[in-house]
């Protein structure tokens, strides 16, 4: 682990998980923050969150990899405000410019046209109706989504056009758009993936700085499947030797709490992500940051972290087994160990605009 080139002082960053702002991979040069000399009192505050915008040309993305279980999705935003210390999408900040550390919480861009574009995008006659995920890289329910409300006007597009559509989200604002999940749940064109970490909410608002509480995201899976929507516990990322042993504990709730479904994940850390992680373990938890690294080079043949597939979401060798098979003896006994229904893809069908021509039969 190097050391970062440009620390922020932890005063400046409350509420904040990542305390280092250092260039993304992708910038030829190499900033490193100093004193310009002048007696002058230093900038001070804590850090606030900025808010751009962009114009896409298309919001939808697909993805051919074989170990995921779609092909497409969306992502109303940019960078996330949650500030999840351990979030893999961090590096996509670099592609901006901006540091997958702090700007990747504090600087965010938001997607106002993504309703219009998706609706173009669907009413492609190229376009070939699949499961469409949202959350998989940002969640679309971090605080931003409040006043923005981009990702309720996606769910209007999709509920219209009758499309179906898989949530992930640690975020409680999706309660406010449960009449349009319950109806599309019942038409069988919507679940949702809830992720609980840990159930411990000190650990919690340390990994996960502006995210809700474990009780409060088990509250929305109680509030969510009262009305209708299937809801999957996801125990996702597991840590080694530092939120793994909950995992039991975290799917109990879970099935008390309501979920039909539950999956699990471990911790990743690709690029960047790899040193904010490690930066964050040696300031939180200094005593076990040697065990955890250790487990987690043993999962990927002696490195922290593989990309290689079918494994980088489990890991492999004899702590990745043991984990998996400790999830399989208890998702079973609680009968959290089923697929869900598939979400239904023939009921797609755009609905009309004005000047169209109406069909005959």
């Amino acid at each position: 682990m190097k050391p970062p080139s440009r620390p922020v002082d932890p005063e400046r960053a409350r509420g904040r998980a990542a305390t280092s702002r250092d260039c993304g991979r992708y910038e030829r040069l190499r900033r490193e923050d100093a004193h310009d000399g002048w007696d002058l009192p230093e900038e001070g505050g804590v850090f606030r969150t900025e808010v751009s915008e962009e114009v896409p040309r298309k919001v939808i993305t697909y993805v051919r990899s074989p170990d995921l279980p779609f092909d497409r999705s969306l992502n109303p935003y940019r960078g996330c405000e949650h500030g999840c210390i351990y979030c893999f999408a961090r590096p996509t900040h670099a592609w901006l410019g901006l540091s997958p550390g702090l700007d990747f919480e504090t600087r965010l861009v938001a997607r106002p046209a993504a309703p219009e574009v998706l609706a173009r995008e669907l009413r492609s006659r190229r376009y070939q109706v699949a499961p469409l995920a949202i959350g998989t890289n940002t969640d679309p329910y971090q605080p931003v989504e409040r006043d923005r409300g981009i990702m309720r006007a996606c769910l209007e597009v999709l509920r219209d056009f009758r499309h179906p559509v898989a949530i992930v989200t640690k975020g409680a604002l999706i309660e406010r758009d449960i009449d349009i999940l319950s109806e599309m749940a019942a038409q069988g064109l919507a679940r949702v993936g809830i992720s609980v970490t840990t159930l411990d909410p000190v650990l919690s608002r340390r990994m996960e700085p502006r995210a809700p509480g474990p009780q409060r995201r088990l509250q929305v899976i109680r509030r969510l499947t009262e009305a209708g929507i299937p809801v999957r516990i996801m125990a996702s990322p597991m840590i080694p030797a530092l939120t793994d042993p909950e995992l039991e504990s975290i799917l109990e709730a879970g099935a008390e709490a309501g979920a039909d479904a539950a999956s699990w994940i471990m911790l990743r850390l690709p690029l960047e992500v790899a040193d904010l992680w490690q930066d964050w373990l040696h300031q939180h938890y200094p005593d076990r940051a040697g065990r955890i690294m250790g487990h987690l080079r043993d999962m990927h043949g002696g490195e922290v972290y593989s990309s290689k597939w079918f494994s980088r979401m489990r890991g492999e060798g004899p702590y990745a087994d043991l984990v998996a098979a400790r999830f399989r003896r208890a998702a079973r006994a609680l009968g959290l160990d089923r697929d869900q229904p598939a979400l239904r893809c023939d009921l797609f069908a755009p609905p009309a605009r004005m000047g169209d021509q109406l069909s005959l039969f």
